[in-house]
């Protein structure tokens, strides 16, 4: 993706379509997608716009690698959108972990930062441009690893139900960050030693990984299994605080059945209990050998097979009932509790 900003050289067309054409007409299917499904809850818009920014992207390599458009705009606009989206990336995941302390204008103006800075060695100093592009892809490649250090149970502000979907594919969103910084060094390196001649093959090899990526992205995110537990709380034993936070959310989320909120996420969590979100998931860590997305889920499923066996509620309006919103992962976490599906494990208890 990246190494589709260098200074423009001449390059023979690509056959047919150009590949970034089909790539930016999946995306713009992606956000339309996105957009559909999201549309009655709040939406993450520095995402939504880091899908927008891919779809110019590709079109800008499309003209320019495709069809050898050598306009001016093409080769000012490539490589400051290419600035941008490492910080819309990182302005996606921070959304999801914890809210800002800055004002919006104060926020926006950071982040601005380094596509005012291409925007700046465009005109006093290009030959440094490629560079400062790795620096700045592999920089926020790396913040984004630094605030999912503790895992999935980073997302405090993520529904319990999409936090570990989400927080594979944040990884694999970090991953190609660092792809993109890797191809960039290796088409400055062609241009230098070969002249350009393998750079159309690389590009076009880049953009196939990316497609790749997303398409692993999307099949981790089908899974509902939790990754493992940080090293820092598998290392340290259970403490007799833990099991005073643990006995004191339990009581909550027996008492006021917080688990029946679809919505619920660590941070709301946290200020119902009033115990610091990351005491809770230590705890839960450390005590339960699970994190806290599957601490709520063991509470929703218990809440579901008390509701099959006892009214004549569908599947799926007990799924809702106790703070599901998908039946894919209804079904799956039903599975990781019971070993069965609901079905079958209505129809068992019917025959006892």
């Amino acid at each position: 993706m990246m190494a589709n900003f260098f200074p423009l050289r001449s390059c023979q067309a690509m056959l047919f379509i150009p590949l970034p054409f089909v790539v930016a007409l999946l995306l713009l299917i992606l956000f339309v997608t996105v957009l559909r499904r999201d549309e009655e809850a709040q939406p993450n818009r520095p995402f939504l716009a880091l899908i927008l920014l891919a779809v110019l992207q590709s079109v800008l390599s499309g003209l320019r690698w495709g069809y050898g458009v050598q306009a001016v705009s093409v080769s000012v606009i490539a490589p400051v959108t290419a600035a941008m989206v490492p910080p819309l990336a990182y302005a996606g995941v921070f959304s999801l972990v914890r809210t800002s302390r800055r004002s919006l204008p104060a926020w926006i103006a950071l982040h601005a930062v380094p596509a005012a800075v291409i925007l700046l060695l465009m005109v006093v100093w290009r030959d440094v441009i490629d560079l400062a592009l790795v620096l700045v892809f592999v920089g926020y490649a790396l913040a984004i690893l630094l605030l999912m250090r503790p895992g999935a149970d980073a997302l405090r502000l993520a529904p319990f139900e999409g936090a570990v979907p989400a927080y594979r594919a944040i990884i694999f969103a970090a991953a190609a960050l660092c792809l993109s910084a890797s191809v960039d060094i290796f088409v400055f390196f062609d241009f230098t030693w070969a002249h350009g001649e393998h750079a159309l093959t690389l590009i076009s090899l880049s953009n196939l990984a990316v497609l790749g990526i997303l398409g692993i992205a999307a099949a981790a995110a089908s899974r509902s299994r939790a990754p493992a537990e940080t090293a820092e709380a598998a290392l340290k034993p259970e403490t007799a605080e833990d099991k005073e936070t643990i006995a004191m959310v339990d009581a909550l989320m027996e008492a006021k059945r917080l688990y029946r909120d679809a919505n619920l996420n660590l941070d709301r969590l946290a200020r119902k209990a009033g115990i610091p979100a990351r005491q809770i998931s230590a705890a839960i860590n450390r005590a339960m050998d699970k994190n806290v997305s599957q601490y709520v889920n063991d509470y929703r499923i218990g809440e579901a097979c008390r509701l099959l066996a006892v009214t004549q509620k569908s599947v799926t309006e007990v799924m809702f009932e106790v703070g599901f919103q998908t039946k894919s992962n209804f079904n799956r976490e039903f599975r990781r509790v019971t070993d069965m599906t609901p079905v079958a494990w209505r129809e068992k208890k019917a025959e006892r």
